[in-house]
């Protein structure tokens, strides 16, 4: 089965690493895009339908599923929409702006029986997926440090052309750094260690850049088993600096994963017991495995293994604390 997708937002990361990503998945094919902007549209390079009309992007024939890319006070809308046209949907995180944006998106696709994953795409770096891996040979983990940091002004742009820099308004992202970058630390701790954070903390920062959302966050964390999870994430570390690093510590040895946070398949790996050993990791980017592994959950073909409510309930977990800081 040749799944068709769409993609519902066409800025940047749609148009950078997710439209790239699923040209080369094997079983994939884009059929649609969906954008309000004609600019937005413009830009991107594929050889497929373009729709500023929702309502006509979802009637592409042989569209089975989509990919939200839209601002996350819009992830609501056009989830709903692709849940009642009956296609899968995979949205980019965070779910929604606030908390009960994403719970009517969980219940609509749970109505309509679609599946809904969400784009957590750092669940799918081979070093990532090779650092699971070596959780057991740590020991007893006691502790998950992520850095996970860049330079984001409120003029930035991606290719120097006029942008849309949605990330640094509240009214459409639900807040800053915190709410874009510590998602991904937040589902990766839990990946990583078989088991989520329950209890979260925050402290949020506008230090730097000149706007009125958080420019950097430290978050602090705790399983149900007592690993204590260190989540910093910032808008306002310069792109030179060294600003993306992980570790997971344990009694028997330390993983250190450097420059794996990110679109691509780079960066290192060390295991520390106590020498440090080079661990060799290979495989695709973190989209292109991520869509893989959607297609073959759409097809039927293997089971999509992150369940939404679950992602909901992170979700909620951290803007309860990014509330609570505010």
């Amino acid at each position: 089965m040749t799944v068709g997708w769409g993609v519902a937002g066409c800025g940047w990361v749609a148009r950078d690493h997710a439209l790239p990503a699923l040209t080369a998945t094997p079983g994939a094919h884009v059929v649609a895009l969906h954008d309000r902007d004609p600019g937005a549209l413009a830009r991107v390079d594929a050889d497929a339908p373009a729709h500023a009309d929702l309502g006509a992007f979802l009637a592409t024939p042989g569209l089975d599923a989509v990919y939200v890319a839209v601002p996350n006070a819009a992830h609501r809308e056009v989830v709903e929409a692709v849940a009642a046209a009956g296609k899968a949907v995979l949205c980019e995180k965070p779910l929604a702006a606030d908390v009960g944006d994403a719970r009517a998106m969980v219940a609509a696709a749970r109505d309509a029986g679609v599946l809904l994953g969400t784009a957590y795409d750092q669940r799918w770096h081979p070093a990532h997926v090779r650092l699971r891996e070596l959780v057991p040979e740590l020991g007893t983990v006691t502790a998950l440090r992520i850095v996970y940091c860049c330079w984001l002004p409120a003029d930035w742009t991606p290719d120097g052309r006029p942008h849309d820099n949605w990330r640094v308004d509240r009214a459409r992202a639900g807040g800053g750094a915190a709410i874009d970058l510590a998602p991904h630390g937040l589902d990766l701790a839990g990946v990583l260690l078989g088991e989520d954070v329950v209890e979260l903390r925050a402290l949020l920062q506008r230090r730097v850049q000149d706007y009125p959302v958080d420019d950097g966050a430290l978050l602090s964390g705790r399983t149900a088993a007592g690993v204590l999870v260190d989540l910093h994430v910032a808008f306002n570390t310069p792109d030179a600096l060294p600003r993306r690093r992980l570790e997971v510590v344990g009694t028997g040895g330390m993983a250190v994963a450097v420059d794996t946070m990110g679109q691509t398949a780079g960066g290192s790996l060390t295991l520390h017991r106590p020498d440090p050993v080079d661990v060799p990791f290979a495989g695709d980017s973190p989209f292109a495995a991520q869509f893989a592994a959607f297609t073959a959950a759409v097809a039927g073909h293997a089971p999509w293994p992150y369940d939404a409510d679950r992602d909901l309930r992170l979700h909620r977990l951290l803007l309860t604390a990014l509330g609570d800081a505010r």
